[in-house]
């Protein structure tokens, strides 16, 4: 340090911190161009090494800090440099790669459960995006075919058309889609017929806020927790259980459907329950497809279920 400099610090001491903040800085920045001069890796090879990381570990479901040490980056600069590269997020790489193995087991004959805990979910509940619980009417409830229950109802517009919301004290009971031009009167048909001794009511304000729930808007996931009410034997409700477990984004046979029930023989009845499900869409009876690949037929439509599938994998992108 020159002498003149030495001589003003001992005259000012605040100057003394300044001047060495201005040595220190020289010094970091003198290193990083020694640093700078040495070889580096390319971005390309970083994004290849987590990308490689990705592949060999990701039924862990590594975070982004992990990754992002996995190619020596910071997860700001990393999560960056690997959507230049890749064109999508790690996180939905890593959605990807865990998507890909769950359908590939499911259609392989594997149950939910495994499937969840083979590709590092916590359990079969973790394969569907909804917060969902499920509750089944008594024996003796099913016979009386809600005696007893109201059921509050309302006519919206959703993303997928016209649907008509029915809940009770107890749980969504009902939601169903329609064409626009079908009469009021016409939509609640159905509903009337499954809960024939239920008392209907029209409740178009607190259906209206439980669809906001439903279907937030851009594409986001329901805001849960949802419970669901539904009317069926012991066998249509273990049908529907098992499609809660279905995971966004992807699909299932009647087959594969008949064998997580552990009933691979009954596949005609497995689809006839799907059919019967009435609480479309919460229930995903849309994620089952034909064994050839084919969409399928769908209670609310054919059109409209290959819209569904369609809208979820946007979803999966967006998130």
């Amino acid at each position: 340090m020159p002498a003149s400099v030495s001589k003003e610090i001992e005259r000012d001491p605040f100057l003394s911190a300044r001047i060495g903040l201005h040595y220190l800085g020289r010094e970091t920045i003198l290193r990083g161009m020694q640093k700078a001069a040495k070889p580096l890796e390319s971005d390309y090879v970083r994004v290849a090494k987590a990308l490689e990381f990705l592949r060999t570990d990701w039924r862990e479901q590594p975070t982004l800090n992990e990754t992002a040490a996995a190619a020596k980056l910071s997860p700001h600069h990393f999560q960056r440099l690997f959507k230049t590269w890749v064109g999508i997020s790690p996180k939905k790489y890593l959605q990807s790669l865990t998507l890909t193995d769950a359908q590939r087991q499911l259609r392989s004959g594997g149950t939910v459960l495994n499937t969840a805990l083979n590709t590092g979910l916590s359990g079969s509940g973790r394969l569907h995006d909804l917060f969902v619980s499920l509750q089944s009417m008594t024996p003796a409830e099913y016979r009386d075919q809600g005696i007893g229950l109201t059921i509050g109802f309302g006519i919206h517009n959703s993303p997928f058309g016209r649907c008509l919301l029915g809940v009770t004290a107890r749980g969504i009971c009902w939601l169903s889609f329609d064409k626009a031009e079908t009469e009021p009167s016409k939509i609640l048909l159905p509903l009337k017929e499954t809960w024939p001794s239920a008392r209907l009511t029209p409740a178009q304000k607190e259906t209206a806020g439980l669809l906001k729930r439903i279907f937030p808007g851009e594409g986001s996931p329901p805001r849960g927790p949802l419970t669901l009410l539904v009317h069926g034997t012991d066998f249509q409700v273990r049908v529907w259980r098992a499609l809660l477990g279905i995971p966004l984004g992807a699909t299932m046979t009647y087959g594969d459907l008949a064998a997580d029930i552990q009933k691979p023989k009954a596949v005609r009845a497995v689809g006839t329950a799907v059919g019967q499900n009435a609480i479309s869409f919460l229930i995903p009876c849309h994620r089952i497809i034909r064994s050839d690949g084919g969409i399928g037929g769908y209670r609310w439509g054919s059109p409209r279920k290959e819209v569904m599938l369609e809208w979820e994998k946007i979803r999966l992108l967006d998130i």
